[in-house]
């Protein structure tokens, strides 16, 4: 699907990146032979990561999208995401924190 790119760190349950796929164009990062490639080609057109505790948006990455505009955390944690550089380039970062209550 052309349109707003949304940028996957890590693998989630079929139906969530099915839903992901038929809505935004959809770049899965683990499957990438080469991440600088793909970001040099690609990072116009990605506004969003989605990802979860144990891989999301480090410093590199924020920086390597000038168009993020969100980073959606599907866990509890917000370690791997640089929060500083999100709060200076004005993005939304969400997460799950009651999930496990």
């Amino acid at each position: 699907m052309e349109g707003v790119g949304v940028l996957m760190t890590c693998p989630m349950l079929a139906y969530l990146e099915q839903e992901l796929d038929e809505r935004f164009k959809l770049f899965r990062l683990w499957e990438l032979h080469s991440k600088t490639q793909f970001l040099e080609q690609n990072s116009d057109s990605i506004l969003a990561v989605v990802g979860n505790a144990s891989s999301n948006a480090d410093t590199d990455l924020i920086d390597a999208l000038p168009h993020l505009q969100i980073v959606a955390s599907y866990s509890v944690g917000v370690d791997k995401i640089d929060l500083n550089k999100c709060k200076k380039r004005g993005i939304r970062v969400t997460n799950t924190p009651d999930v496990l209550n």
